[in-house]
């Protein structure tokens, strides 16, 4: 049976049933029975698909930052319609316009089937034209991955309208522009789902300490039971996904601040140039001392020297490119004397003798150390035609540089252990005086030497450090 009835619509819901109606050519009727069927599919009155206007805009607050599922999305949106962007727009819009979201969306580019570069513009409420770029550009970026990637290249987000650029990449890159631009908060998520109840009792802790919790990673927490000084590069590099002597000085600065205060090893760390200013609350002078020297030797792996100073509640290192130049300088000199291990040595005792009239290099004495000592390894491998070292071959090497170096020496090998003993030092004692600068610069020297020859391979345990008063030192070497 046909009812037929006269109604009357406001201009608002007229532009809302346009869209059924240019669907159906202008047959009014077919157009609202469409409405209606659509409607009644659901199995509740239309009324009550309708949702509070306050509660759907926090479920937008909510979900920006994450990424809609893909099973969900395929469903949203057909996968097949990225042949032709004309299509998914109409598309788009239709969809809009039935859901009642008052959004205009126009897709601009240079190629129906196949874009290089794509322009999606999107105008209205601010809320619901952010989660629909985040859909469109998910959609654009899944289903072009196969083909010729689209990566978003830059997004202009203003109140009432969003543009976002997209042109040709790769998978790699056309991925990650989608978690930069719209999925900030997607991997975190995911990660908290996979593990709720690490992360809750995690999360529970900091907030019971008042964030006095310290997360460090596994090997820096080793350093630190074996008492060495720990670097804490492995964070730092998976960062930057370089290995750290490529970070830039500035990024360094950045990562160490990212890292050293989620970590909570330090309170705050300030940036101001090149200078770089820690706060903490170690109570202890021995804690504050080891915190100084892993930014030192953080510092020096990345190539770059510091000064460091430190009160009570602050750690201050400045940069010294001045002393890095200086000892660029020393270490190029031995490199260009010759090619000769005599030659190199004569430089560096050169040096020793001149080091207290040197007043800026001991700063950075560690690092000047550590690069003389590979320095002189590098020429006694070239020399000796050394193709992998051993705990013999490092002995022989060390015995004729001491014996040039006029330092009495004595070696005791036991399986995969070598006891090394310097009865005495010209250079770091004469007559009743004793230099603590140069006796450093020697050990860190070895270190750099050991460091050389064996890599990771070998641990140094110090035994006993020739001191003002005493008559030797003492260090056992064990390989693995």
């Amino acid at each position: 049976m046909i009812v037929t009835k006269h109604i009357s619509l406001d201009k608002e819901c007229v532009e809302k049933l346009k869209p059924y109606v240019e669907k159906h050519s202008s047959n009014f009727s077919v157009a609202v029975r469409e409405i209606i069927e659509k409607a009644g599919h659901s199995g509740l009155p239309a009324t009550s698909l309708a949702i509070d206007n306050s509660l759907f805009q926090w479920l937008l607050d909510e979900i920006d930052g994450t990424l809609v599922p893909d099973n969900v999305l395929d469903e949203i949106i057909d996968p097949s319609l990225i042949n032709s962007m004309s299509k998914l727009e109409d598309y788009l819009n239709h969809r809009l316009c039935e859901l009642g979201w008052d959004i205009e969306l126009v897709l601009k580019c240079d190629n129906e089937k196949n874009p290089s570069e794509l322009l999606l513009e999107i105008r209205g409420s601010h809320h619901k034209i952010r989660f629909a770029a985040c859909l469109l550009s998910q959609y654009l970026i899944k289903n072009s991955l196969n083909r010729a990637p689209l990566q978003i290249t830059s997004i202009s987000d203003l109140n009432d309208c969003i543009k976002v650029e997209l042109s040709r990449s790769n998978k790699k890159e056309a991925k990650k522009s989608l978690i930069t631009f719209f999925g900030g908060k997607d991997e975190i998520i995911k990660t908290i789902d996979n593990r709720p109840d690490f992360w809750r009792a995690l999360i529970n802790r900091h907030i019971l300490s008042n964030y006095n919790m310290v997360t460090v990673h596994r090997n820096y927490f080793e350093d630190l039971l074996a008492g060495k000084v720990p670097v804490g590069e492995i964070t730092i590099e998976t960062l930057a996904k370089k290995p750290i002597r490529e970070i830039p000085l500035k990024e360094m600065l950045l990562l160490i601040k990212e890292v050293y205060e989620t970590s909570r090893v330090a309170d705050r760390v300030d940036i101001e140039n090149d200078s770089v200013i820690v706060s903490h609350g170690y109570r202890t002078r021995e804690a504050v001392e080891k915190l100084k020297q892993s930014l030192v030797a953080l510092l020096e792996s990345n190539g770059h020297l510091f000064d460091v100073k430190s009160t009570a509640s602050m750690i201050v290192l400045t940069h010294r490119p001045d002393v890095g130049v200086k000892i660029n300088e020393i270490v190029e000199n031995l490199k260009t004397s010759n090619s000769r291990v005599d030659q190199e040595l004569l430089v560096f005792m050169g040096f020793l003798k001149g080091l207290k009239d040197t007043p800026d290099i001991p700063v950075s004495l560690n690092a000047l150390g550590r690069r003389i000592g590979e320095s002189l390894m590098r020429g006694y491998e070239r020399e000796n035609n050394i193709k992998s070292w051993n705990l013999e071959t490092f002995q022989k090497a060390l015995t004729i540089i001491d014996s040039k170096l006029h330092r009495e020496s004595n070696w005791k090998l036991e399986g995969k252990n070598l006891l090394y003993r310097i009865n005495k030092c010209n250079f770091a004692t004469e007559g009743d005086t004793f230099d603590a600068y140069v006796c450093r610069t020697i050990r860190e020297t070895f270190k750099g030497a050991l460091d050389y020859a064996f890599g990771d391979k070998a641990e140094l345990e110090i035994k006993k450090l020739l001191t003002h008063g005493d008559n030797f030192c003492e260090v056992v070497i064990r390989t693995r």
